[in-house]
Formats: C-alpha cells, structure tokens, sequence
C-alpha cells in the first residue's frame, strides 16, 4: 500500500520551474530521502505535499484515496527546517499546545504529550521554558510537538541541522522508532551517512527534475561506472599511486600512510594486476576491500555538486 503517490507534479515561479514533472511513491512504513542541491526544488515539493504552497497542475494522493489535504492534515506530522515552537513556553505546554489542535482533550491530551515527551528524551524537561533549551533539545522539543497526535505521514526537513552528535544519534534513532512503529517518513537531510543509514529508498532532484529514485545500493551500482578498492598494507611506499595509475581500468588513486583508495572500472577485472603491483613495489598486504562508491560521490557525479553547496 502506498501512503503517499505525487505524480507529474509541476511549479512555476516567475516562469521558472521550480518543481518540474515530478513523480514518485512512498510505500507504507518506508523513510524515503528526498535529495538536492540548494535551489533543486526540494522545499517547493514539501510545501506542496503539506499543503502550504499550490501545485500548478498535477496530483497528489495520500492513502491511495484521498486528494484533499484539509482532510489529510489530521494524519500529517511536519517538522520543519526553522524550529517551531513558543520561546516563553515549557515543553508540555508546547506539545500540549500543537496536539489540541488535532481535537484531543482531557486525559488523552494528557496522555499523549508525557508519551511525546517521553519519547523525544524530554519527559524531566517538561516544566523547563523552551527559550531554556539547547539547540539540540529545541530539535528534540519540535519533534515532540510534530508527533503527538500519531501522524501516519511525518516529513522531516533537515531535522538534524545544526546540532551536537549526542541529539543527532537521538533523532535518528527517533526516527527508525517511528518507523518501527508504523509511521511514513520523508527524509531530507544535508548529511548524506544519515541517508545511508536510515533510508530505504531515496529520490535525487536537481533543477525541479528526479534525476534518480531507487534503493540506495541500487543507484550507487547502476549509475556509477567505478567501484572501490580500499587496501590496507603492512608498510608504506613512497609512490605507489604513481604504479597504479597506470594499471588499465584505474580511475584514480589516493594514497593516506599505508591506506590506498582506488577507484576502478567495474567492468574490468583490475584485483590481480593490482596486487601484483603493490608486490613487485615491495608492499606487503594487510586486507583488500571492495566497496561501493559513497552516496556522496553518486550525488557529485549527478548534479556536479556536494550535497552542502
């Protein structure tokens, strides 16, 4: 079952497209990232799909049925970029401020702010002011107030941003117990190993347009042409990358003390000149591992940008 279908969706600013033929679906259950540059047209889409901003033509359908937002808005949860929530507030009063707009009172208001809190790591900051709060609780406190009313469909723009690595770990983690609990995720983050580790599809824009969409290890395999050799040996040679490079199917080389990274060909079988080369040099080797490139080098082959330009 899909939770949510965009399909051929389209969005013009001042004859500009911002958001040009898009579509994709999101399964039930399933954190989909939603990747690109700055200006690539993510925001627009989420704008869209919450219902803030007006699509030009196209069609959005959540639950397989439903096309109307104002009534899907009940089964929505947004956790924007900018942290929304009341400075002079404290963090109960904040959840139980943003969960009574969805029609809940009384004990089951109750219930579920102490069980966002809970969840979120706040429940013994409760009666703490938000203007108190670190950045990282601020993340953790939006959080809260974006889930308390159990959102079938949470989108997540950049929720980790700008944070320290302990409320990171807590917001990941956060996230693949939402998902373990039934929830729909759309993922969008500057960090591409939060991605990796959490995502299980993925959709690239660049200029308004998907330039790819898939599984993670799928798109790395299919879209580049190189693989990596990571090689470990037990001592250090002056140039060695120097050898290498000329080995038939080579990419490239960098070489880090006794560490080399070599990007290969995969259609061409470089493992055993490789290793007679390192030998003939004098090198000893420790391990050899073939890996996929990163989804950072995907994204740059792409768009011909770093994911934070």
């Amino acid at each position: 079952m899909y939770i949510l279908q965009v399909e051929n969706l389209y969005k013009t600013y001042n004859h500009v497209a911002a958001v040009n033929g898009v579509s994709f679906s999101i399964k039930q259950g399933e954190i989909y990232g939603l990747l690109g540059p700055n200006g690539a047209g993510k925001s627009t889409l989420i704008k869209m799909i919450s219902g803030i901003e007006k699509k030009d033509s196209g069609k959005i359908v959540f639950d397989e049925t439903q096309t109307n937002i104002n009534r899907y808005k009940k089964h929505l949860g947004i956790i924007t970029q900018d942290i929304a929530v009341y400075p002079s507030f404290t963090a109960y009063e904040n959840v139980s401020f943003f969960c009574s707009l969805y029609s809940f009172k009384g004990k089951e208001l109750k219930r579920r702010v102490e069980r966002a809190l809970e969840f979120t790591g706040l429940i013994e900051y409760k009666d703490k002011k938000a203007c108190e709060f670190s950045g990282g609780m601020l993340r953790r406190l939006h959080l809260a107030c974006a889930i308390a009313h159990t959102p079938q469909l949470i989108i997540m723009d950049e929720p980790t941003v700008g944070i320290d690595p302990q409320s990171r770990n807590h917001i990941l983690q956060s996230v693949k117990h939402l998902q373990k609990n039934g929830a729909s995720i759309i993922y969008t983050s500057h960090y591409m190993e939060e991605v990796e580790e959490i995502c299980d599809e993925i959709c690239i824009i660049d200029k308004g347009k998907i330039i790819a969409k898939g599984r993670t290890d799928d798109i790395k395999s299919n879209l580049l042409k190189y693989n990596i050799y990571t090689i470990v040996l037990k001592n250090k040679i002056e140039g060695i990358e120097n050898h290498i490079k000329k080995i038939k199917g080579v990419y490239s080389v960098s070489v880090k003390e006794n560490e080399i990274m070599c990007n290969y060909c995969k259609d061409i079988n470089i493992l055993q000149k490789l290793v007679n080369t390192i030998f003939n040099n004098g090198g000893v080797i420790e391990s050899i591992k073939d890996e996929l490139p990163t989804l950072e080098s995907v994204f740059l082959d792409l768009t011909g940008k770093k994911l934070r330009d």
